[in-house]
């Protein structure tokens, strides 16, 4: 997961400096020394951590923070400060234009997933009422333009390909013209990618700039190759001009060093973050929201986010009517888990929570809900509706039928017996849930795993 080391050893310093009513010069300097450690160990650009160190020093010391009654919460104020101006300060959005349509250019090495990319950037900008079409530029790659129509395909937005043209300028041109006769307002250009910059690349990117003028040049760049990301976006900013980055395989990237770098090094900021495998694995990259997550203050408004835009409001609201006339059942909860699974890994959502990230002994593993929705699956209407018909016969047909064993449905089952009780007390009783909540001891989260 992205920032997981540097996560972890800042959270511990930070954990720290908040519980402490004084500090000292000393302490301040060790601290830092220990942050200053932990972001080189997170592939951080050496000057760029020197120059955050030093500022973080000046602040603490130029403002009395040291005397003042909070100084370990001031101090952690200020390292989450530099950190979100280190990401880039604020959010930075794709500049549409108001005379449709808004032209973006991806450009990248091979390898980085720009094609991935395309699609998942299409996908995202569809959800803001935009109407994408997709641009296979990359005629050198073997099945890149067929990999793009797969893309396409799966979310059904439309690709424009010239499989009988090697000329990308011209390529670029044909599809202009489409889109402008089909209503689309974005159109993304998928462009070709080599193992290494060299003239022959620059020169065919420079050809697609000077003719189409394009409104975004956005560099995508693979997170996880750590300072070549960082070389490689100053590169092709020096030689192409580009308005911004996407970074991908920031989930399999426990180290973060590209994306703490490459603001500071470029001058351009992050616009979006690639963070799984699915086409709907991209969000709008926040500096305050990511150094949050960093320092192990979670995202809620993420969370909210994610909600918002996966969750059917009519299907919530009537579950909700539903659960207030009768008893949790397995049809709602297989409706309640397919909807949650809709925004993303749980492992993921759960580092988003405030507190979190400090309890190590959580361990979710997403496949679990994959064998979960086997079981209920597997069962008949009537078991769904009523499981207190799940007698050792129908539980060996039912584990047979889902691939897994008797054990592990007793395991659930049980489980469910546990959440149908809580759900109970919540209908019964007014703010049922808050009480709930204020009732449970966070220390009995520690070993939890599903």
């Amino acid at each position: 997961m992205a920032f997981e080391g540097l996560s972890s050893k800042l959270q511990n310093i930070t954990k720290k400096l908040r519980g402490k009513a004084r500090i000292t010069e000393s302490d301040l300097k060790e601290m830092l020394r220990e942050v200053k450690l932990a972001l080189l160990e997170a592939d951080v650009n050496y000057m760029i951590v020197k120059d955050f160190i030093n500022s973080v020093q000046q602040k603490a010391l130029g403002q009395d923070v040291l005397k003042s009654l909070t100084p370990g919460q001031q101090v952690v104020k200020i390292v989450k400060d530099e950190l979100v101006e280190l990401l880039g300060g604020t959010e930075s959005k794709i500049n549409f234009t108001p005379n449709p349509p808004t032209v973006i250019m991806l450009v990248g090495l091979q390898g980085s997933g720009k094609t991935t990319t395309a699609g998942k950037l299409a996908n995202l900008l569809r959800k803001q009422g935009k109407k994408p079409l997709l641009v296979a530029c990359d005629v050198y790659r073997p099945a890149a333009i067929k990999q793009l129509q797969v893309v396409g395909s799966q979310l059904n937005i439309p690709v424009f390909a010239n499989e009988g043209s090697k000329n990308v300028v011209h390529i670029a041109k044909q599809a202009m013209s489409v889109a402008i006769s089909k209503l689309n307002d974005v159109v993304i250009l998928d462009t070709a990618g080599r193992l290494h910059i060299d003239e022959e690349l620059m020169t065919e990117l420079k050809d697609v700039k000077a003719n189409v003028k394009p409104h975004e040049i956005l560099l995508v760049v693979d997170s996880m190759t750590g300072q070549d990301a960082v070389n490689v976006a100053k590169s092709f900013n020096e030689n192409l001009g580009i308005d911004g980055v996407v970074l991908t395989k920031l989930d399999g990237d426990t180290r973060g060093g590209a994306a703490l770098s490459v603001k500071k090094i470029t001058g351009k900021p992050i616009k979006f973050a690639a963070t799984g495998e699915k086409l709907s694995d991209i969000e709008v990259f926040h500096p305050d929201r990511m150094a949050s997550r960093i320092l192990g203050m979670g995202d809620v408004l993420s969370i909210i986010e994610k909600a918002e835009e996966t969750f059917d409001l009519e299907q919530a609201e009537k579950s909700e009517k539903q659960l207030k006339k009768k008893d949790l059942d397995l049809d709602d909860y297989l409706a309640q888990l397919r909807q949650v699974k809709k925004m993303g890994s749980f492992s993921s959502l759960l580092k988003m929570i405030p507190g979190m990230n400090q309890l190590k002994d959580i361990k979710i593993d997403d496949k679990e809900f994959i064998k979960i929705e086997a079981m209920i699956c597997s069962m008949t209407k009537k078991e769904r509706q009523n499981p207190r018909l799940l007698n050792g016969n129908r539980r060996a047909r039912i584990a047979k039928g889902s691939g897994t064993s008797v054990q592990e449905i007793n395991k659930f089952m049980k489980s469910f017996e546990m959440t149908q009780k809580m759900m109970k007390k919540v209908q019964n009783n007014k703010g049922g849930m808050k009480k709930l909540m204020s009732n449970i001891d966070p220390s009995t989260l520690k070993n939890f795993k599903i």
